[in-house]
């Protein structure tokens, strides 16, 4: 199995193989994604009852969600599915107030006896001066692990320029078991072009981390270029890391 470097080597040694949950069966994978739903629109329905009564004509919550395939799942420039294609998917709810839930899915190289991720997350969107700022609380989670799941808290800023876009963030997790009682930085500049007359968008995106994850210190960087066909949109990217080897990951996914 290809090295985790999202992953402390403390907890790393916690991978076993084998067992009853060491599958990827569709019906396991839909049960743990409802989980993880119900779960999001337990976080985001105390707003609902507010945003209600906004007005009769506008949403008090606005559902999306997401199916896709990509051709290896890769996260801050390490593959999670040992460079094999994996299924993932996700639903958004987002309130008129901008608080918004979200779940999100993925098929997994086996991980401390968990072969799916399933994260969750709460956040606030606002925008001021014409910069669109994001603060979340986020919870990655591994059905089945052996005290992998941890937490996160991630913050960004973006801003449109004409057609470009730039943006910068910073995600914290604080110490925790699961990062061996470490803490973990991940901080990242990044900047997309979005074309007038067709619908595709070329991004780059170049990262640091170091903590738990990476105790040396990581640099990760990634290039890619977004089609949009109606309700899909396939992608092309390149990804690395100085960890890593580099690679090209495609993309297929359809929203709904």
């Amino acid at each position: 199995m290809a090295a985790r470097h999202r992953f402390p080597k403390t907890v790393r040694t916690l991978v076993t193989t084998g067992g009853p949950l060491d599958r990827q069966d569709p019906e396991f994978l839909m049960r743990t994604f409802l989980a993880g739903a119900a779960l999001a629109a337990a976080l985001v329905s105390p707003v609902l009852a507010q945003t209600a009564t906004q007005t009769a004509t506008e949403p008090a919550v606005t559902i999306t969600g997401k199916i896709g395939v990509v051709s290896d799942y890769r996260f801050r420039g390490a593959t999670f599915s040992d460079e094999q294609p994996a299924l993932q998917g996700g639903l958004t709810a987002t309130a008129a107030n901008g608080l918004y839930g979200w779940v999100w899915g993925s098929t997994i190289d086996d991980y401390g006896g968990a072969t799916t991720e399933l994260d969750v997350a709460l956040g606030y969107t606002f925008t001021a001066g014409g910069t669109t700022f994001d603060v979340s609380a986020a919870r990655y989670g591994y059905p089945g692990g052996q005290d992998v799941d941890y937490w996160e808290l991630p913050v960004s800023a973006s801003r449109a320029f004409g057609d470009w876009t730039y943006g910068l963030g910073f995600a914290w997790s604080p110490e925790q078991d699961a990062l061996g009682g470490m803490d973990n930085r991940y901080g990242y500049v990044r900047a997309a072009w979005t074309s007038p007359k067709v619908p595709v968008t070329i991004a780059a995106q170049l990262g640091y981390e170091d903590g738990a994850f990476a105790p040396d210190g990581k640099w990760d960087w990634s290039l890619g270029v977004n089609h949009k066909i109606k309700a899909v949109d396939v992608g092309l990217a390149y990804i690395g890391s100085d960890r890593t080897p580099d690679t090209v990951v495609a993309s297929v996914t359809a929203g709904f």
